[in-house]
């Protein structure tokens, strides 16, 4: 089994140095192609104003000046002799759950892969806190991952589907259950912008999260990490809302309408 590796923290990251120990337990053949330096936040971003340069930094290994998704797409077209037969990206320094999914660049890698027709899985290891001096437990991502992702590719999944693991900020000797989730969302937008002042007295803005502590409901990825349990949740890329297209087709189709109708 060819193996490609890829993450949104940056060819130098301990996730990265994480996720190739776990590849190494599946196969002998393991590619990497990671962003020269952090992108995270990026989500399905690629580069388009400016030119990708690629560094190649030891047999099967790569840099990229671009994003997870730049790096999938040199690595499949033109980096690697043969298609990967399964992409991962991570080991993400951080969770990536609830509404992260959209904007992670861990996620996006994964979809890429699966965007070539290659199963992929998207892995993250949560924290206390995300904070420079917090340290994860690399560990417990690497005790766990290589036996759910080897029962994950003996079972067969739907097209456009990628897998999203996420492990809990605790020791491997503390984490008990792996639950199957769906996607959850947080009720408080916790995403904000901290203005600050430059030398200048110019104001510049700094995004961050309040991480707010709230209640999710059970079965959610955000309620298994709060819990302390390993979260699997397949995702996929269609955002078409079924239940609204069928109420809109009741006022909407054919002949398109010119009246104004009062709100």
């Amino acid at each position: 089994m060819r193996i490609l590796l890829t993450n949104d923290d940056g060819i130098e990251a301990e996730g990265l140095e994480c996720l190739e120990r776990i590849a190494r337990t599946l196969s002998d053949d393991v590619w990497v192609c990671a962003p020269a330096v952090e992108q995270s936040g990026k989500g399905r971003g690629i580069t388009l104003t400016e030119p990708l340069r690629v560094a190649k930094l030891g047999d099967k290994r790569f840099a990229v000046t671009g994003t997870p998704t730049d790096c999938v797409v040199l690595a499949v077209n033109d980096l690697m002799p043969e298609k990967p037969d399964l992409v991962l990206s991570g080991v993400n320094r951080g969770h990536n759950i609830g509404e992260d999914v959209s904007y992670s660049g861990t996620v996006a890698g994964a979809l890429q892969g699966m965007a070539f027709g290659i199963r992929s899985i998207a892995l993250s290891q949560s924290l206390e806190r995300f904070h420079d001096a917090v340290v994860a437990h690399w560990e417990t991502a690497e005790a766990f991952a290589p036996a759910i992702i080897s029962r994950l590719l003996a079972q067969k999944w739907a097209p456009g589907v990628v897998m999203n693991l996420n492990f809990p900020n605790r020791r491997p000797e503390e984490v008990e259950q792996v639950e199957v989730t769906t996607q959850g969302f947080r009720d408080v937008g916790e995403m904000h912008a901290v203005r600050r002042t430059d030398l200048r007295g110019r104001d510049y803005y700094w995004m961050s999260f309040r991480g707010e502590k709230q209640e999710h409901p059970e079965g959610t990825d955000l309620r298994a990490i709060d819990e302390g349990r390993i979260s699997v949740t397949p995702l996929h890329i269609d955002l078409t809302h079924m239940p609204s297209v069928n109420d809109l087709k009741k006022v909407l189709g054919g002949a398109p309408p010119r009246a104004v109708v009062a709100a």
